[in-house]
């Protein structure tokens, strides 16, 4: 879901200043964090990806993943990867209007990771994208973290047109539930709904096990609770 929430919310045009070339070109990503190799995995399903460039602080987690799990891991060989070892915060200081959806995949913030959730991290993502480009961040659990949710999305809605949660189903993860934040820079993208409705067919034959077109609008249908919360931090 990290990864197809942006990547099918997008309609992927290849831009050269504003003159769209052609629609479904072929488009850059940028993955920050996900050393497992999962969302990398996930992101080279979508043949209109040109490049991907990941960007992992610690070495040792492509290492371990690529030992222990291949299954996962199996996109670091990809022909489509440019792997940056270093500090995604340091990286993008780097990279400004290059990159059509930017993914953050990290841990929870704590320690070094404590940082990826901030304003001035946003602020980065946002001058990194291109003029109609998407991210898509790492947003915690709803039943743990909602004060932090709260503020991550109150400072997206200064900094993008368009600023969304989204929820997901994750048995490995605390609780069970994951959030996503979902960030626009075109006011005129709707995130919440797919750009690209899949068939059956191309479900099936890009190997979707979770995200279908169905299951992209109702992952923005949230809990009360959480409606509630980020509707009173509203300005």
């Amino acid at each position: 879901m990290l990864a197809h929430l942006p990547l099918f919310a997008h309609p992927n045009p290849k831009r050269v200043g504003i003159e769209i070339i052609e629609l479904n070109s072929k488009f850059q990503v940028l993955i920050i964090g996900g050393g497992d190799g999962g969302i990398l995995r996930e992101v080279l399903k979508h043949d209109t990806v040109e490049k991907v460039t990941m960007c992992e602080i610690d070495e040792m987690v492509i290492d371990v993943a690529k030992k222990f799990l291949p299954g996962m891991s199996c996109g670091f060989s990809h022909e489509k990867l440019d792997l940056y070892c270093g500090d995604g915060f340091e990286f993008l200081k780097n990279h400004k209007n290059e990159f059509d959806v930017i993914i953050t995949d990290s841990s929870d913030p704590v320690g070094p990771a404590e940082s990826l959730f901030g304003q001035s991290y946003y602020e980065l993502l946002r001058d990194a994208l291109k003029e109609d480009g998407i991210l898509s961040s790492q947003g915690e659990c709803p039943w743990l973290d909602l004060s932090l949710i709260t503020t991550v999305i109150q400072n997206c809605r200064r900094l993008f047109p368009h600023a969304k949660y989204a929820v997901g189903s994750v048995p490995t993860y605390t609780s069970g539930l994951m959030g996503y934040v979902i960030c626009a820079n075109d006011k005129t993208r709707d995130v919440t709904t797919p750009a690209r409705v899949l068939t059956d067919d191309q479900v099936k034959n890009l190997n979707l096990r979770f995200y279908n077109s169905e299951v992209h609008k109702a992952a923005f249908v949230l809990p009360q609770f959480v409606r509630n919360a980020l509707e009173e931090k509203k300005e």
